[in-house]
């Protein structure tokens, strides 16, 4: 990877700790905030699509392949952050998807990284589970690890598929936009018939958050897109997951978690991890 993209890359992970963040901060409920960000991100994407490229047709069946497991990942994520904290199952959710990424190209379509990529791979993952080791007690835990994990299956699905169908696509801004304009519009149709009120009421009072958190999300995915145009797909994933790194300092200084050992030392795995991506 080069710097630039190696740089971007980072920033789109900053973004997508950011707008979890958003969903879990406390003053509106998970789920209506969720589906406040996919509309958010559907009007933003419905604003630009005339200014892109159209992705080719032989993306098409990648495309609409991806919204399902899309659609499902928003469904997930508002349910587990109802019943724990972002400290607990944003880490098991984000690091153990790059391992079923990885899994998945190299079974599916033998894409490799080197020996150096894959230790990447390894400590980063890695120090994502210790900092969720020290908060696994809980009556909730094992449901939450649970369905963390089986989140980050649904993580690995859609990555694999957009990794082909944003290769395919010859617009890699066309294809990002259309994800989130036909997951937005589902999420949203169905927040509107069975949560009406409460959706035209967080619009009332918090109006930013779907404008902040779509167009985070929107971002964030689009850059990783983009990079997996230029880097191998796992490699991506794999350095994308320092979101945890952002997120544990967003649970710390804006959540008032508490830092621990544990923590520090997977901070440090997290950056081994990157840096050895970085040089694979």
């Amino acid at each position: 990877m080069s710097n630039s993209v190696v740089a971007a890359i980072l920033f789109a992970a900053l973004l997508h700790a950011g707008w979890n963040a958003l969903i879990k901060r406390g003053d509106q409920d998970a789920l209506i905030a969720t589906i406040g960000i996919a509309l958010g991100s559907a009007l933003i994407s419905l604003c630009l699509l005339p200014f892109v490229a159209a992705p080719d047709v032989a993306s098409w069946p990648f495309l609409a392949a991806s919204t399902l497991p899309q659609i499902a990942y928003y469904a997930l994520i508002a349910w587990v952050y109802r019943r724990s904290d972002l400290g607990l199952a944003y880490p098991v959710m984000r690091g153990t998807a790059p391992l079923f990424v990885t899994a998945a190209n190299a079974i599916l379509f033998g894409e490799e990284l080197s020996p150096l990529g894959l230790l990447g791979v390894a400590c980063i993952c890695s120090g994502v589970i210790l900092i969720a080791g020290g908060r696994f007690k809980g009556s909730n835990a094992g449901t939450t690890v649970m369905t963390a994990i089986g989140i980050a299956i649904v993580i690995a699905s859609y990555t694999v598929l957009d990794g082909i169908g944003v290769r395919l696509s010859r617009s890699p801004a066309g294809y990002t936009l259309w994800i989130f304009l036909l997951t937005g519009a589902a999420m949203g149709g169905w927040g509107m018939i069975w949560h009406r009120t409460q959706l035209f009421e967080s619009f009332r009072t918090a109006y930013w958050v779907p404008i902040a958190g779509g167009a985070s999300t929107l971002i964030s995915y689009g850059i990783a897109l983009w990079a997996m145009t230029l880097a191998p797909v796992a490699a991506v994933a794999a350095l994308r997951e320092t979101s945890i790194l952002f997120a544990t300092l967003i649970s710390v200084f804006l959540l008032r978690e508490q830092m621990t050992w544990i923590r520090i030392v997977a901070a440090a795995l997290l950056t081994v991890g990157a840096v050895a991506i970085r040089l694979s």
